[in-house]
């Protein structure tokens, strides 16, 4: 199925959309049925480094750009993706895999960020104060840190983009997006929607290959690169830094979590259980963000089980792009063994299977939703990060154990808290380890609130005010003005 123009599955660089060095490709394939979607460019080095040059040569002249114009491109691109919004969700859940459903909802949520920034553009402030001693003044004057290369990931082809991308433009910085290699096309399709929409030549490049360590190595190693945004897990975050070290980049992290999420006896059942399966299931599970470990205070652990395990068992699941569908495939075959093994490694330790557990016949990478009880301690599924539809429920008896318990982990992404009690809720947001904290809600995500992670789990906040400031230097200037 041609799902991309074949101009468009090719290198956006500078002005043109170029094949890679040698005319290498890549095969693009929709993991519900394992047949392919498109060929792409494989980028090498030299292609990388041509991205770079567009990058830098286009740098002055944008960082120049009035911001007012910065915002109107910004909502430009804002306004196309919302009308283009089925035609991306679509390409989407093609080539991810999500629901066709969440891939809307992940169109919407990904356009917000152009909207906000746009709307950031133009308060880009400094200040001009006299110094508390007299005789001088001091002046701050931000400015674009200059070009950065994003690495993003598969989970959120769309919104891990426009979440980089919208504040370093809006900044005045240039970029070159390095997507991942199983899901391309919809971070090339923003490139093309954001060329229409008057964005300048340059200014956005696309790097597409499988050839990531090579590309992205000779990237961070180049003087020109000034900041490093990347999105993904723990393990290659920590290789990442250690290469940015070398040019003293810039950088922010949004790296692995392991979400705790604690049902009190005093919740609203209706409001917790709705909650937990945003939390567990938006995405399928495949997000950072996912309740990983889900703790319940034991009077209410019965009902809350048997009330969640219910409607996890009720969830459809199929091709992303069929009627009724709630739960579509993994991203891959290795996804799926994983997420496997660390179900049965579960119940080798003594877990209970109440639903799903086993992997489906037939084609496409598919997992049911599973819920797991009495997960000991020692099961590998409650230290790593699952990435999929699977919940482990667990017992708690007080406040202080399950913070604890929910704080022995090397991440620090996200949390979720569900009590009526409101002085209760305030112990958990000063107890739990965590940069972001969802507070009888499931979902927290919004591009207004600063989005990002304590210990293991990152560095730097992404949206809201805060996230275009990761994109500023600042220049303090001391005037003698007796």
């Amino acid at each position: 199925m041609d799902v991309l123009a074949p101009g468009h599955r090719r290198l956006r660089i500078g002005d043109a959309w170029r094949d890679a060095t040698g005319g290498a490709t890549f095969t693009v394939e929709d993991p519900a049925t394992g047949k392919p979607l498109a060929e792409v460019a494989d980028a090498d080095v030299a292609d990388g480094l041509a991205a770079l040059d567009a990058a830098s040569a286009a740098g002055p002249r944008w960082a120049a750009t009035p911001p007012r114009r910065r915002s109107e491109l910004l909502t430009a691109t804002y306004r196309a993706l919302t009308a283009r919004s089925e035609e991306v969700a679509r390409l989407i859940t093609l080539e991810m895999g999500k629901p066709l459903a969440e891939a809307r909802a992940e169109v919407a949520y990904g356009a917000e960020f152009f909207r906000w920034f746009a709307e950031e553009a133009v308060r880009v402030e400094g200040r001009y104060n006299t110094a508390p001693q007299g005789g001088y003044r001091i002046l701050t004057v931000p400015k674009p840190v200059g070009p950065c290369v994003f690495v993003t990931p598969w989970n959120f082809p769309l919104a891990m983009g426009a979440r980089k991308i919208a504040p370093a433009l809006a900044a005045g910085c240039t970029t070159i997006t390095k997507p991942a290699a199983q899901t391309p096309l919809t971070m090339l399709l923003l490139a093309r929607i954001m060329e229409e929409a008057g964005v300048p030549p340059g200014v956005v490049n696309v790097v597409t290959t499988r050839r990531s360590g090579a590309v992205v190595s000779a990237l961070l190693a180049d003087s020109r690169t000034r900041k490093l945004s990347f999105t993904g897990s723990t393990e290659v975050g920590r290789v990442l830094l250690r290469q940015a070290a070398d040019n003293v980049l810039r950088t922010s992290m949004e790296l692995g979590g392991n979400a705790a999420l604690i049902v009190c006896a005093d919740a609203d059942l209706d409001v917790a259980v709705d909650g937990a399966m945003v939390a567990k299931m938006r995405n399928i599970g495949e997000s950072c963000v996912a309740a990983n470990r889900i703790y319940v205070e034991e009077p209410v652990r019965e009902e809350f089980t048997a009330r969640f395990a219910e409607r996890m068992g009720a969830l459809r699941l199929g091709h992303g792009l069929d009627d009724g569908v709630t739960v579509g495939a993994l991203i891959d075959e290795a996804s799926v063994t994983r997420i496997d093994e660390l179900v049965a490694d579960a119940a080798g330790r003594g877990a209970r299977v109440l639903v799903g557990g086993a992997r489906p016949d037939g084609p496409g990478s598919f997992y049911p939703p599973t819920v797991l009880v009495d997960v000991p301690a020692e099961a590998r599924m409650l230290r790593t990060e699952i990435f999929g539809p699977v919940a482990p429920i667990l017992a708690f008896t007080s406040d202080d154990e399950v913070l604890a318990k929910a704080n022995d982990t090397e991440y620090g992404l996200v949390a979720y808290v569900f009590t009526r009690d409101l002085q209760r809720a305030l112990r958990f947001a000063e107890g739990l380890d965590t940069g972001m904290l969802g507070i009888n809600r499931g979902l927290i995500s919004d591009p207004s609130a600063p989005f990002g992670g304590v210990k293991q789990s990152g560095i730097g906040k992404e949206g809201s005010h805060e996230g275009i400031g990761e994109y500023l230097d600042l220049t303090y200037a001391a005037i003698d003005l007796p």
